[in-house]
C-alpha cells in the first residue's frame, strides 16, 4: 500500500472516530454500571431492536463463556427487552430512537462506547443472534483464549458467520425464550463458500452458505458477507468499518493465513432462522434501515414464501467445534 493510501485510511479512521463522538448525543442512558468494569475484564458490545426473546440465552451463553460486562444500545424496542436488560447486574444499557442506518448501522454508537470504555480490554462485538465458538471452547473460556492471543502478540481474532437453520420450514421451529436455539436450528451448509481478498482493507471476503443458496442463487455476489472479526484487544484508536467485517487500522484485519499456514479462528453460529423470521424480515424491509437499501431483506421477500425451508440433502448437523475444524470452517492454528 502506498503512502497516499495509508494517509487516506488514517484520515478516514479519524473522521469516523470524530463522527462517533458526535453520535454519542443520540444515546440516552438507561442503566450505566460501567463502574463495575475492572482491568482485564472481557466486554461484549451489541445493538438490538425487539429481540427480547433472544436475550436470556444470549446472556447465559456469554456469561458462561467468560464475558464480564455487557454494553448494549437498544434502538427503540417496544417488546420489553429494554426493561429486561436494565435489570441485569452486569449490563450497561443505552437507548436511542435515532436512525440505525444513519449511525453506520449501529457502528457509530458502539464505536463511542468502545472508545469510552473498551480501551485496553478484549472487546467482543456480536449481534444477539450470534454465538462465538472457537478452538477448545468446550474446555477453555474466553479468558484462556485472550491470554493466549496476548502471549502470541495477536490483537484480533476472526470468525466466519455460519448460518444455522432447522430441518423443515423455519416458522415451524418454535423457539422459547431461554432455550438454546441450536437445539432447533442445528443444521448448516458445510460447503458452498467463496473467498476473495479485499485489497483496500486487506481482509478476506467470504460469501455463500444457506442464505446465498436460498435467496441469492441468481446473484451470489450480492449475498451477505460472512467474514467477521468479533474479538479485538481494543484501543481508542480503533474503529470498525462496516459491522464487524473489517477494522481500521487495517493491520487488524489479518486474522487468517498470511504466507502459508493457518491462524487460529472461530465461527459465529448464526441463529437468525427461527419462527418469527418472516415477520421480522417484513418489518425490516419496510423500515429500510439496513445495508444497501435493505437488499438482503428484499431478497428474502422476493425469493421465498412466508415459511422458507433451508434444509437439503447436503446439510450437516452441528456437533461441536472439532467438526467445524475438520470441515475447514475454523482453525486452532498453533494453539494447543
Amino acid at each position: 500500500m502506498g503512502v497516499l493510501e495509508t494517509y487516506r485510511l488514517r484520515i478516514r479512521r479519524r473522521r469516523w472516530l470524530i463522527r462517533a463522538i458526535r453520535k454519542r448525543r443520540e444515546l440516552r442512558k438507561v442503566s450505566n454500571r460501567t463502574h463495575k468494569i475492572r482491568a482485564g475484564n472481557i466486554l461484549l458490545f451489541s445493538t438490538l431492536r425487539n429481540e427480547a426473546h433472544r436475550l436470556p440465552y444470549f446472556l447465559e451463553y456469554y456469561r458462561d463463556l467468560g464475558v464480564h460486562h455487557f454494553l448494549f444500545v437498544d434502538n427503540d424496542s417496544n417488546d420489553g427487552g429494554r426493561e429486561f436488560l436494565a435489570e441485569q447486574p452486569d449490563v450497561s444499557l443505552w437507548t436511542t430512537k435515532s436512525s440505525y442506518k444513519s449511525s453506520r448501522f449501529g457502528v457509530d454508537w458502539l464505536t463511542w462506547l468502545q472508545l469510552r470504555y473498551a480501551h485496553d480490554h478484549w472487546a467482543l462485538t456480536a449481534d444477539v443472534d450470534e454465538f462465538l465458538v472457537y478452538p477448545f471452547c468446550d474446555t477453555r473460556n474466553l479468558g484462556a483464549l485472550t491470554d493466549w492471543l496476548d502471549a502470541s502478540g495477536i490483537r484480533s481474532f476472526g470468525a466466519m458467520l455460519l448460518d444455522m437453520y432447522p430441518k423443515g420450514p423455519v416458522n415451524q421451529a418454535q423457539y422459547k425464550p431461554g432455550q438454546n436455539p441450536f437445539e432447533i436450528a442445528s443444521w448448516f451448509d458445510s460447503g458452498n463458500y467463496t473467498i476473495t481478498r479485499n485489497p483496500e482493507y486487506n481482509n478476506l471476503w467470504i460469501q455463500g452458505g444457506a442464505r446465498s443458496r436460498e435467496f441469492f442463487s441468481e446473484n451470489p455476489f450480492e449475498a451477505p458477507a460472512l467474514n467477521k472479526i468479533p474479538l479485538v484487544r481494543w484501543s481508542r484508536r480503533y474503529t470498525y468499518v462496516s459491522s464487524t467485517h473489517a477494522l481500521l487500522p487495517r493491520g487488524l484485519n489479518q486474522v487468517y493465513d498470511q504466507g502459508g499456514g493457518e491462524k487460529a479462528s472461530g465461527c459465529l453460529l448464526h441463529a437468525k432462522f427461527l419462527d418469527g423470521f418472516a415477520e421480522k424480515a417484513a418489518e425490516e424491509l419496510i423500515r429500510k434501515q439496513h445495508y444497501a437499501g435493505s437488499v438482503e431483506y428484499q431478497a428474502y421477500s422476493d425469493g421465498s414464501d412466508d415459511d422458507p425451508d433451508f434444509w437439503c440433502k447436503w446439510s450437516e448437523r452441528y456437533i461441536n467445534w472439532r467438526q467445524l475444524e475438520m470441515l475447514g470452517l475454523m482453525s486452532k492454528g498453533n494453539w494447543t
